[in-house]
């Protein structure tokens, strides 16, 4: 294994696949470089149905900087190499760190010992974390949630509105993992304000459910902190007006011994610079104090006995200014403002400001202090850094996840409706704006979002060196990887093969590939795709009149997830390690997976449609919430929040029972029942088959998997006993047995059946349980038959079907389904055919598209009066195109070694 992109001074988790029967149950893990055993906790993340390991989670302490070196585990600092490998083998005994984290539960309190810091976290009430102990002395105290409330949006003109303070109320914690490397707890609450409920939203109770989780590495100064929380409020009457964690920081320092220090935009290497100054500065004044002093104070050292200063300075030192709060505001993605004051009686002090702040400050003095950032902060905008009370005994340091300096987020629906209060209206609206509405539906209650914060205990100001090693690694945080070809050798997530470029066609597709990741990196950061709810989306369909996105467009703007990006993206990275693609794929997990799905109400387990909001399709499908597209990042990180929204898809198929996604054009008359549930063979059962196989892989023989395990196997043993299999299009589902009823006799083709994943998560299936007891009779045929179906000629379709196939489209993303027959029939002829589907395309395919606007794979610079910034477009490209042509191509390099069509 290798970095993905760099060490970082903090602790490391990842995840490792293996192949089938090679790893038993139980095993451990030994870590090695060069000969030398690291410390590594294990354990295991899911197994494959023999009950060996399928995949495999591991954690390494913190890696020593110098605020930590005395204490950090000498044995590590081998992995501080950005160049370094490892190995990692099972069977042989790991070694212990030596420094453990240790893990203490009383009642009502949890001490975690990091070798380094004590923390301790009360069991429930208004605090995350009670004190943070480094060296004998509290160097932080009372982290804890905080959010203002306001009952209507801010006025145009400004005109002020009464806010209500809430605070993040702790109602259970719980330890996850207690060492030796990583320990982890979690937090669940919810916000509300002190008086009770009474008091909370006009009297309406606490709100805003927040998950939290703490992650403490072996050696660490510094607590990970992952922040969940759902939005459940009424999207007319709730307006959130800002969203913080904070915590005290006691300043026992003289105040030129005292220092704060705010980062600026970073380089590429994630390391910014910061603005470095005093509580009390002795620099720039007109009589100067001597220049070790100064020296010393712009380096974080104690500046010495004021006696031995110059006494010009000394016997007037109560007549510099102390400054006393501190503030930077990042409004946009273009822009931050930063400012200071010596009191809140007293005017802020503009200080030159920037673009892009990496999102990280200290406050504390030469005994001690705090780090505090937010990663992905400037992208993640309106954001806040806060320092208050630095000239008192005790500062507090403020996180901002929503900057109440920005206007109160507002969550109703963008229009009045337009009039569409029928099926029939609506379905116009579709035909004119690709917007599916419907009154009540455009509702965000019971979405969520995702941040990653951390807390860094130091014993003394960092140098200015370390702070930036600090911020690289919560904006860059660490991660091993294994090789595209170990990963590929591990037999996982289906067809794919490393990138190879060994003859000129196979290059070709490989450069097309890139070329459409680099586009929409390009997009992000030229169309500004960032922000609160948005970061990590990117939009569905172009408008080259206008040079422009259709951001504004009904159904035409976030894609959320429509026709798998999410896979296009993850398979890219599998196949090339590139760590941007590992980027923008994590980025468009954490969002589509928290923003696009409702965790909450009447629709969880469900997600929305691409709209110009988020959450403003009336189309709540299974299609976007679908676990096929969060597994990958499980696997790879280990991640517990995704582990959470895996585990809330666990039995989606119910939350059909509150919505019928065909209910605007189902031409017969049908009613959710639990005995006869309509599941598509397509979007729906694909994506409840990801779920359930997650599910099985990830618990195994315990009665949650087996639970799982029935589902999946009867579900596709019923999909093999239908007549028509997956041509049948929809099948009707008992939930108390998980058995479709295989009585259904007819065809129903839909265009979009094979394009949000069953393509993918067939070929995993039945590479899982063929030739094994698992097999489900007549699963392999029934998919067979739809590959070889779905592009053949119309002769051939109504020589099997009785009448050729009807709506017929999307050709060049099906012709993987062509080559996964091939490959499995040894075909030549469906060989050639599907590589002519997926380079001559037949209708609204990207390399027709191409051709159509003269365009050659390249890219088009917009710039003057008729863009409002200089842009690179490919007007050729839409989403839906670009991921399902990388899927195929990724698919037919795998599946079809020999270009048959040249």
């Amino acid at each position: 294994m290798r970095w993905l992109t760099g060490p970082r001074p903090t602790g490391t988790t990842w995840g490792v696949p293996w192949p089938r029967g090679k790893v038993p149950a139980g095993a451990s893990y030994a870590l090695r470089h060069e000969g030398r055993d690291l410390p590594v906790q294990s354990w295991t993340t899911a197994t494959w149905p023999d009950g060996s390991v399928k995949w495999s989670a591991h954690a390494v302490p913190a890696l020593a900087d110098a605020s930590v070196a005395a204490l950090a585990d000498a044995s590590v600092a081998a992995l501080a190499d950005a160049s370094a490998t490892v190995s990692l083998i099972p069977g042989e005994q790991t070694v212990a760190p030596d420094t453990p984290v240790t893990v203490a539960e009383t009642d009502d309190t949890i001490t975690v010992h990091t070798g380094v810091v004590h923390w301790e976290l009360p069991r429930t009430g208004p605090v995350l974390v009670r004190t943070a102990r480094r060296g004998g002395r509290v160097v932080m105290e009372n982290a804890r949630l905080t959010s203002l409330w306001q009952p209507s949006p801010t006025p145009d003109n400004g005109d002020g509105i009464s806010r209500t303070t809430l605070h993040g109320h702790v109602e259970r914690t719980v330890v996850e993992q207690a060492g030796p490397v990583r320990a982890v707890v979690r937090i669940d609450g919810r916000h509300t304000a002190d008086g009770g409920a009474d008091h909370t939203r006009d009297g309406r109770g606490p709100w805003l459910p927040f998950t939290v989780r703490l992650y403490f590495y072996a050696g660490a100064d510094d607590v990970r902190i992952v922040h969940s929380v759902i939005w459940d409020g009424d999207a007319d009457r709730d307006f959130l007006a800002g969203l913080a964690l904070r915590a005290d920081v006691p300043m026992p320092d003289e105040l030129h011994d005292r220092h704060i220090r705010i980062a600026g935009p970073a380089d590429d290497a994630h390391r910014p610079g910061f603005l470095t100054e005093a509580v009390r500065g002795i620099t720039g004044l007109r009589r100067d104090p001597g220049q070790r002093f100064r020296a010393a104070q712009l380096a974080g050292r104690p500046c010495g006995p004021v006696e031995e200063w110059d006494g010009a300075v000394s016997k007037r030192l109560h007549l510099i200014p102390a400054w006393n709060d501190w503030t930077l505001d990042q409004a946009s993605a273009d822009g931050f403002t930063l400012r200071k004051r010596t009191s809140d009686g007293s005017a802020w002090v503009t200080i030159p400001s920037g673009t892009r702040a990496a999102g990280y400050a200290y406050v504390g003095g030469v005994s001690g202090g705090l780090g505090f950032g937010l990663r992905d902060f400037w992208k993640m905008h309106p954001t806040r850094l806060d320092v208050r009370g630095a000239a008192t005994a005790c500062a507090t340091a403020t996180i901002w996840m929503w900057s109440p300096s920005a206007e109160t987020m507002d969550l109703r629906f963008y229009h009045d409706g337009l009039g569409q209060d029928t099926f029939a209206e609506q379905l116009e609206g579709l035909e004119i704006t690709y917007e599916d509405y419907e009154p009540g539906f455009g509702d965000p209650h019971g979405i969520g979002r995702t941040h990653e914060l951390t807390l860094r205990a130091v014993a003394g100001t960092p140098s200015n060196d370390e702070l930036a090693d600090h911020a690289a690694a919560v904006n860059d945080p660490p991660l091993l990887v294994a090789e595209p070809a170990r990963l590929h050798a591990a037999g996982v997530f289906g067809d794919w093969a490393p990138a190879d470029r060994s003859a000129p066609e196979r290059a070709e597709i490989e450069d097309r590939l890139d070329f459409l990741f680099d586009f929409y990196l390009r997009q992000r950061q030229q169309r500004r795709w960032y922000g609160f709810w948005d970061y990590g989306d990117v939009m569905h369909t172009y408008d080259a009149d206008r040079h422009q996105w259709r951001y504004d467009v009904g159904g035409y703007a976030w894609d959320n997830s429509e026709l798998s990006p999410d896979l296009w993206l993850w398979y890219q990275f599998l196949r090339t390690g590139r760590a941007d693609v590992f980027r923008f794929a994590e980025a468009m997990t954490r969002h589509t997976g928290e923003v696009d799905v409702y965790h909450a109400g009447r629709w969880a387990g469900l997600g929305s449609r691409h709209n110009v909001q988020h959450w403003g399709c009336s189309a709540k499908q299974l299609r976007i919430s679908n676990a096929g597209y969060r597994r990958f990042y499980y696997y790879l990180t280990a991640d517990e929040r995704t582990g959470d929204l895996l585990d809330e898809l666990a039995d989606a198929e119910r939350a059909l029972l509150g919505v019928d996604a065909t209910r605007k054009v189902r031409p017969d008359t049908y009613t959710p029942d639990p005995s006869a549930l309509a599941i598509g063979l397509g979007t729906d059962w694909g994506a409840l088959a990801a779920a359930w196989l997650t599910r099985w892989e990830r618990y195994g023989d315990d009665p949650i998997g087996v639970t799982a395990r029935d589902k999946l196997l009867r579900s596709m043993t019923g999909i093999g006993g239908l007549p028509q299999g997956f041509l049948t299009g929809e099948a009707l589902l008992d939930l108390s047995t998980g058995r479709f009823d295989v009585s259904r006799d007819r065809i129903a083709v839909s265009h979009l059946s094979a394009v949000f994943g069953l393509a993918e998560m067939c070929a995993e299936l039945i590479a899982l349980t063929k030739g094994t007891e698992l097999e489900a009779p007549g699963f392999e045929r029934a998919w067979l038959d739809y590959c070889r179906l779905y592009l053949a000629t119309p002769e051939e379709q109504a020589a099997r079907l009785g009448a050729p196939l009807r709506g017929i489209s999307l050709i060049q993303a099906h012709s993987r389904l062509t080559a996964y027959a091939a490959a499995a029939t040894g075909d030549d002829d469906l060989a050639r055919r599907a590589w002519k589907a997926f380079r001559h395309d037949v209708g609204d395919q990207i390399n027709t598209n191409a051709l159509q606007r003269r365009h050659t794979w390249t890219l088009d610079r917009i710039d003057g009066p008729s863009v409002l910034a200089p842009v690179d477009e490919a007007p050729f490209v839409s989403t839906n195109d670009a991921a399902q042509y990388g899927l195929a191509a990724i698919q037919l390099l795998a599946l079809l070694p020999d270009d048959h069509e040249h």
